[in-house]
């Protein structure tokens, strides 16, 4: 496989505030990429790439070719951003044959109105199109490029169902052509439904997300049962099993009977107890601070004493969280401690 774009230890910091933490990525031809981040994050990212600004280290590659020695990455890599405006006077084919003009394609610009489902509107006005048809305009301007390498941000943000199924069709057909595709979003569910090639990107730390199938349930006479060494926390998301390394969780609620996993970029539900996770975990340095709460003892920076029988543990996290610490378990976290 072709690579074509590779983060190199790419990082952004100002005044000792980290803005984009290191990334190490390399894109291949034929595929799609999702990493699912905040949209600040996710801007600063695509603002490096597009050479609007400068990194504190590391280096994007584009075709093994650092884009610092580039003049512009516009003649290799599209972008569609969040808050792309089309011109609302023109009508839907006269905008989309301006664009097709300006990048000089050879893109057939009626295939392009059928693949995005535009077609039957092709002489509206651009201002009487819903939200989710600009969206699909504006991809539409993004396939008339013609890149090897597409960029959306948030593509699905409040678009309708069929803008959605419009748009997984879209990457399916482009994969084929072996484009590279890049997306960020907020929404983990829509970047599992896209590629197995997610990743999460937080103010601390860019790490891909282990994803596996749900496999269908096997009895015990059709496979060897083997002790496992636990190392990855499993959580599900609709028939996906996502896996998170035990140093990346905050902590972990028990609500309503379920175990949720908390870290930095969202709340998960887990297929065990917290029961089965305190016993899983301990050795990771979790510890039961409370009935119904297990918490990472490497995020925790404070310890709130609130009344003579209440207590708090304070996290290290963009939320600070705040997790109770029972008086019992007071008594034993300051012996762990040799307090």
């Amino acid at each position: 496989m072709t690579t074509t774009l590779k983060f190199d230890n790419l990082s952004k910091t100002s005044h000792n505030t980290t803005l984009l933490p290191p990334i190490d990525m390399e894109l291949e031809a034929g595929e799609c990429y999702v990493i699912r981040c905040n949209k600040v994050i996710g801007s600063m990212l695509l603002q490096i790439i597009a050479k609007q600004e400068n990194p504190s280290t590391g280096s994007v590659l584009l075709f093994d070719e650092n884009i610092e020695k580039l003049k512009s990455v516009h003649d290799r890599i599209g972008f569609l951003y969040l808050d792309d405006a089309p011109y609302t006077r023109m009508r839907v084919k006269e905008y989309l044959a301006f664009f097709r003009k300006l990048y000089s394609s050879t893109v057939d610009l009626h295939d392009v109105m059928q693949q995005v489902g535009l077609r039957d509107v092709q002489n509206v006005r651009i201002s009487k199109l819903t939200f989710s048809q600009e969206r699909r305009l504006q991809i539409g301007r993004l396939i008339l490029q013609d890149q090897p390498i597409l960029i959306m941000e948030e593509p699905e943000q409040n678009v309708d169902l069929e803008t959605s199924l419009i748009i997984h069709r879209l990457i399916e057909e482009l994969k084929k052509k072996e484009k590279t595709i890049l997306l960020t979003t907020i929404d983990l569910e829509n970047a599992l439904a896209l590629t197995k090639n997610v990743y999460s990107l937080t103010d601390k730390a860019c790490k891909q997300i282990v994803v596996e199938e749900e496999a269908d349930e096997l009895t015990e006479s059709e496979v060897d049962v083997q002790p496992v060494k636990l190392e990855k926390i499993p959580a599900k998301i609709d028939d996906k099993i996502i896996l998170f390394n035990p140093f990346d969780i905050n902590f972990i609620e028990s609500s309503e009977g379920v175990a949720q996993l908390h870290l930095q970029d969202g709340v998960y539900p887990c297929t065990y107890t917290l029961q089965e996770l305190e016993s899983r975990l301990r050795a990771f340095g979790f510890f039961r601070c409370h009935r119904s709460y297990l918490v990472n003892l490497q995020q925790v920076k404070e310890v709130v004493t609130w009344t003579r029988n209440s207590y708090s543990l304070i996290l290290d996290d963009h939320t600070r969280s705040s997790v109770p610490l029972s008086k019992s378990r007071f008594e034993e976290l300051k012996g762990m401690l040799g307090l």
